[in-house]
């Protein structure tokens, strides 16, 4: 649900509706919209009016409102675009053959990962709540924990990042401290790669190797493959890390 923002105007406004507009995929009500965005619903409805208009909203049989084609059209268009996303494509292509499990790549956002490219196997995949363009929390995934390595180098410095408010913890192996989130990042640097033990959803694990995409000395993003505890233990993943950094920097294996 929208916070409520009396500063809201224009076109900020809305933004606003249209970023609601994307939490629901399956259609939304004016009233419900109203309801989400704390707005009347006149104000909401004249937003509605504009976003249709430009062909970025559109409503289903039901008379709910969904994202237009128009909005999807740029999107996608941007995201097949983005050279990370073409450059990183065949590396992701390579790890899901070899290991049969999903693979992403992301990038840092502040206190979260973005998942710019997604990729899961033919058959047998692990049904995540990542998408290309979702979020999680950076510090319980794999990709997040690597990726804050290379910018939070001390203590003090993960006490700043972490500040007054408490970590999220999805499942009790989660960090819950900005202690125990320097130890994890201080190890991760060392090894060079970042793992998930089943910290951010139950049961399923994660190992994330560094990018080099737009620079040889920091990472643009970061690659992990994900997938079931019980089928893909995380000790088998850790045991591969020589033969994924391979498949990373383009070399071919045996």
């Amino acid at each position: 649900m929208t916070e409520p923002d009396s500063r809201l105007v224009g076109a900020d406004r809305v933004l606003a509706v249209l970023a609601e507009l994307a939490r629901h995929p399956q259609g939304v009500g004016l009233e419900d919209m109203a309801r989400a965005m704390a707005s009347p619903k006149p104000t909401v409805h004249r937003c509605l009016a504009a976003l249709r208009r430009a062909g970025f909203a559109t409503q289903d049989g039901y008379g709910r409102y969904v994202l237009g084609d128009e909005f999807l059209r740029l999107a996608f268009t941007h995201h097949e675009a983005r050279p990370d996303h073409l450059r990183v494509l065949p590396v992701l292509e390579a790890l899901c053959e070899r290991y049969g499990e999903t693979v992403h790549y992301a990038t840092l956002d502040g206190r979260s990962v973005v998942y710019r490219s997604k990729l899961d196997p033919p058959s047998g995949a692990v049904r995540l709540t990542s998408m290309v363009g979702g979020r999680n929390p950076a510090h319980t995934t794999a990709v997040g924990k690597l990726l804050l390595s290379f910018e939070l180098t001390s203590a003090q410095a993960v006490q700043a990042w972490v500040g007054d408010s408490e970590l999220d913890t999805p499942t009790p192996r989660s960090v819950a401290t900005a202690g125990q989130l320097w130890d994890e990042l201080r190890i991760t640097h060392e090894r060079g790669f970042g793992v998930d033990d089943q910290e951010n959803e139950p049961g399923v694990n994660c190992l994330a190797v560094p990018a080099y995409l737009t620079s040889p000395t920091a990472p643009s993003g970061a690659i992990s493959i994900s997938g079931l505890a019980y089928r893909t233990p995380i000790e088998k993943l850790v045991a591969d890390v020589p033969a994924i950094r391979a498949i990373v920097a383009g070399q071919e294996l045996p």
